[in-house]
């Protein structure tokens, strides 16, 4: 399993404290855009959920406020990626969505960001039948598979 890790020019000190504390349990991956006073978060959502392996990695985003990021990475497909602020919306993201990605504000604490990102990590997708329900939806909507709305 990888990290994968990006931000938009918000997010660059945050990112690179995460970076330093993650590469102690995991490899980590950054994205290949360089930031820039000008960049946009989109780019770097793309960059990073279109290149991780979506079976195995995860992915952790950053931008001004975690939700623009959390917006674009939700458009790759196979994707799913909740703007998450504290240790219970870290572990409900992965048990109950099972959110291959998710996305902080930068302006979060170094501390809290990094224990939400372990917290995260170490999460494992219920396999609860409802969970697992509403998961299957929500890939067969995505497929164009699911219209029993």
């Amino acid at each position: 399993m990888s990290i994968y890790i990006a931000s938009d020019h918000r997010g660059v000190e945050l990112k690179n404290f995460l970076v330093n504390k993650l590469k102690e349990v995991s490899n980590v991956v950054r994205s290949d855009i360089e930031n820039g006073p000008e960049d946009d978060y989109p780019d770097f959502a793309f960059d990073v959920c279109s290149k991780m392996s979506l079976e195995k990695d995860l992915a952790i985003l950053i931008c001004g406020n975690g939700i623009g990021i959390s917006i674009a990475a939700n458009k790759v497909k196979g994707i799913r990626c909740g703007r998450v602020v504290s240790l219970d919306d870290a572990l409900a993201s992965k048990e109950h969505n099972h959110a291959n990605a998710i996305s902080i504000p930068a302006n979060m604490t170094p501390e809290l960001a990094y224990n939400i990102c372990l917290n995260f990590i170490n999460a494992k997708p219920s396999t609860e039948d409802r969970h697992v329900r509403r998961v299957n939806k929500i890939i067969a909507y995505e497929n164009g598979e699911y219209n029993e709305l």
